[in-house]
């Protein structure tokens, strides 16, 4: 028998769809509730680093890192192209959430929202792991210009 007065009903803080997306990414092994504490207190850190709306601190990172374009790789006769191709809206926001999330799991110190809170601040200034991610993939798509004309295949 369950004890239903141990459990709390949580009622989450107003937010966007986006970061409701984010908080589904940041969540491991189904425990939503532990992600949206993280998240929230990414938010609060954020606040006091920057002094100014950190939902809007936290757009600016996500329209930083989403990449125009990335490489896909189409075996054609033999031979393995890199093919630049571009990113669909959904993809977009699905890959900075991603990489965002990445870059700060990969960062050793500090708990998981200071580790967040500095990637995202890092990414609303254009600097940071994962905006470096997106540059990096920007200039492997210049780079296979090339071979542009195979996406057809």
């Amino acid at each position: 028998m369950a004890n239903y007065k141990a459990i709390k009903k949580f009622i989450p803080e107003e937010s966007s769809p986006m970061q409701e997306k984010f908080i589904n990414y940041i969540m491991l092994a189904g425990k939503k509730s532990t992600a949206r504490k993280i998240f929230n207190d990414t938010l609060k850190l954020i606040s006091k680093k920057t002094s100014g709306d950190p939902e809007k601190v936290f757009k600016t990172a996500i329209e930083n890192v989403k990449p125009q374009l990335e490489i896909k790789a189409k075996r054609i006769g033999g031979a393995v192209y890199q093919i630049p191709m571009e990113v669909k809206p959904d993809r977009q926001l699905a890959v900075a959430c991603r990489w965002i999330i990445q870059a700060s799991r990969s960062k050793k110190s500090g708990t998981m929202a200071e580790r967040l809170a500095n990637e995202i601040t890092e990414a609303s200034s254009e600097q940071g792991t994962a905006f470096k991610k997106k540059e990096d993939t920007h200039r492997m798509a210049q780079a296979n210009k090339a071979f542009a004309h195979l996406a057809k295949y």
